[in-house]
């Protein structure tokens, strides 16, 4: 496998190194800083440097795009017009749905993995970035299964979980889970400040303040992409924050405990049941799915799965020699695999049992 990474930093730099040990991949790297190239093959991330794009992918099977999300649109297009009919190009920016309707190409298939560092740059890259990290890969209804399937693989074989998702709940949740904490860690540091009326450091009272507030003034460049990339559901989340915050003021200025007392208990159940969500571990399930041979079969099956919260471990792709029907082999959680059967089966599919693993 040949893999090119535009853009060598944290996430370039660690993706080459997983690509290069694990999948035994060949890996070319491009960033307008030379010397992250350089460095980028001294610690083994790389195998070569490339001079342009089209030097960079026109051999490559997978092309990965980790630039900044407001520069994906531009890298990728460019990457896609010298890159070859088969090749399958994905990026890894937090915002997908203006990135996946800009980009008119089956070949191309938005990717999000949620994993990073407070440390940036190629020289703190690790093979180990995504372990067991989600990564959201979001195909359009008509994206064909043959490169679904090889980004699913190439994921996976990196370590890291492939899910699909359409790019508008992604960019909804990713709104929720982080670009919105952002954007509070930003307001609430500023309020502090304030009240401090400049006397001083934090009290030494103040744990809460800081866990909440890590994230605030994170890489400005970066976020501000993310931010103005993501507006319209992070907008829409702000709003519903606002929405939230004013019945809470309500509740204050009425006294009434009662309100309090139960917006308290929910946030801590809320709490719990999210921080509940993680990786599954434990034994897998392979199903093995009839499909016909036509476009968008694979990602209608994926993106089903994926909005019930199934995860693919992997997948196989076999056609039949009538070339009209082929057989999809899923692997999927042991504990959700009867879930993954309803779903499957209510698309109108057949599916016959594999082995567990």
């Amino acid at each position: 496998m040949r893999v090119a990474i535009l853009g060598v930093g944290l996430i370039g730099g660690s993706i080459g190194l997983a690509a290069r040990s694990r999948a035994g991949a060949h890996v070319t790297g491009l960033d307008p800083d030379g010397a992250a190239t350089t460095e980028g093959i001294t610690l083994g991330a790389l195998d070569a440097a490339a001079s342009d794009i089209r030097s960079a992918v026109s051999e490559a099977d997978v092309v990965v795009v980790c630039v900044p999300v407001g520069s994906v649109v531009g890298v990728a297009t460019e990457a896609l017009a010298h890159a070859g009919p088969d090749t399958v190009v994905t990026d890894v920016g937090s915002a997908k749905a203006p990135i996946v309707s800009a980009i008119d190409d089956p070949r191309f298939i938005g990717g999000h993995p949620l994993a990073g560092a407070e440390t940036a740059g190629v020289r703190h890259a690790r093979e180990d970035l995504v372990d067991g990290a989600p990564w959201y890969l979001t195909p359009r209804p008509g994206t064909p299964g043959v490169p679904f399937e090889r980004l699913t693989r190439f994921v996976a074989a990196l370590g890291a979980r492939p899910q699909a998702i359409d790019p508008e709940t992604h960019d909804r949740v990713m709104a929720a889970v982080s670009h919105l904490p952002h954007v509070v860690a930003n307001v609430l540091v500023a309020q502090a400040a304030r009240a401090l009326d400049g006397d001083g450091t934090l009290p030494a009272t103040g744990p809460s303040f800081r866990d909440a507030t890590r994230v605030a003034g994170a890489n400005t460049s970066m976020w501000t992409d993310i931010y103005l990339a993501n507006r319209d559901a992070l907008v829409a989340g702000i709003d519903d924050a606002l929405a939230r915050l004013t019945a809470v003021r309500a509740d204050l200025v009425a006294g009434n405990a009662d309100a309090i007392a139960a917006w308290n208990d929910a946030a801590r159940d809320d709490r719990d049941a999210l921080l509940g969500v993680g990786p599954h571990g434990g034994d897998v399930v392979q199903l093995r799915v009839a499909v016909p041979n036509r476009p968008g079969v694979i990602a209608d099956l994926a993106l089903t799965l994926g909005r019930a919260g199934v995860n693919i471990d992997d997948m196989t792709l076999a056609p039949a020699p009538d070339d009209e029907t082929g057989e999809v082999a899923l692997w999927v959680p042991a504990a959700r695999a009867d879930q993954a059967r309803s779903l499957v089966t209510g698309l109108g599919l057949a599916v016959r049992e594999g082995e567990e693993g």
